[in-house]
């Protein structure tokens, strides 16, 4: 069985805009045409059992209709759907118990496109409260291309924020998702100062980036019970990192851990049945 932990869709009737858009401003290329159907297709022809998909509110205003969407794809023909919230959101109390009854099994945030540090005190309460309440909670970190000017998740603000968010003390069980292995751009931080934290990394986009060795020791370091295999699709081909991981040097046991135990271990928490 393989999970891609880290992926994207959006409405059939918005999916080509945004991946103009998103193409335009990140100069980058989109693996599928970015809907629903796109991606199920992308699973079919790489050999991937499940999706997690990860919505991006850039706006307040689409709380109601990014979890509405998740909700009606959620458990549904190989699609597992978090929920998005916006750190200017009021009632983010209520807002989140509204994602946990809705059985979405976490939310994402985008500190690029939300504008707004990881270590800020509104992320900070909206981190708190979903750990308290058995969310999980997947942020982007390290540098975005279409926000090239400034890194507003680095290995030191994750620091700062699980700090704050934790007071200080190493959690009994991970609950936060760091994507990209830790930060896009900085992984020698992220293995100096990151690997071996409570907390999950995920592999989007970065198995092609960095030489096999620095994967290797990163994964290792860290834990592999702590690693989810991922792609960030359509931003990475799906097929492309199935091969990629199937021919990391990994035992048969670390390669099921990544590929989808771990996925398993923590879906299963949420109710979500394989």
């Amino acid at each position: 069985m393989i999970i891609d932990f880290h992926t994207h869709n959006f409405p059939d009737k918005i999916a080509a805009s945004v991946i103009a858009k998103l193409e335009s401003t990140g100069n980058m290329k989109a693996s599928t045409d970015g809907t629903l159907d796109g991606l199920k297709l992308s699973m079919k022809q790489s050999g991937i059992d499940y999706s997690v998909v990860l919505p991006v509110m850039t706006s307040t205003k689409q709380f109601e209709s990014v979890n509405r969407y998740a909700s009606e794809t959620n458990g549904k023909d190989g699609i597992i759907s978090f929920g998005g919230i916006h750190p200017d959101n009021d009632n983010i109390e209520e807002k989140l118990d509204h994602i946990k009854n809705l059985g979405l099994p976490g939310i994402k945030i985008h500190p690029d496109y939300q504008g707004v540090f990881i270590d800020d005190a509104r992320y900070i309460r909206i981190i708190r409260y979903a750990v308290k309440i058995g969310l999980y909670v997947t942020t982007h970190a390290g540098f975005d291309p279409a926000f090239p000017e400034i890194v507003r998740c680095t290995p030191e603000r994750t620091l700062n924020m699980l700090n704050e968010v934790y007071d200080g003390k190493e959690p009994e069980e991970p609950r936060i998702i760091l994507a990209h292995l830790g930060s896009l751009d900085e992984t020698d931080k992220v293995i100096d100062m990151i690997a071996g934290k409570t907390l999950y990394l995920d592999t989007a986009v970065m198995l092609d980036k960095i030489p096999e060795e620095k994967t290797l020791h990163l994964i290792r370091k860290h834990g592999v019970d702590k690693i989810l295999f991922a792609t960030d699709c359509p931003w990475a081909d799906q097929t492309k990192f199935v091969k990629i991981i199937n021919n990391l040097d990994l035992t048969a046991q670390e390669r099921d851990m990544i590929t989808h135990m771990n996925a398993i271990t923590m879906l299963k928490k949420q109710n979500i049945a394989f």
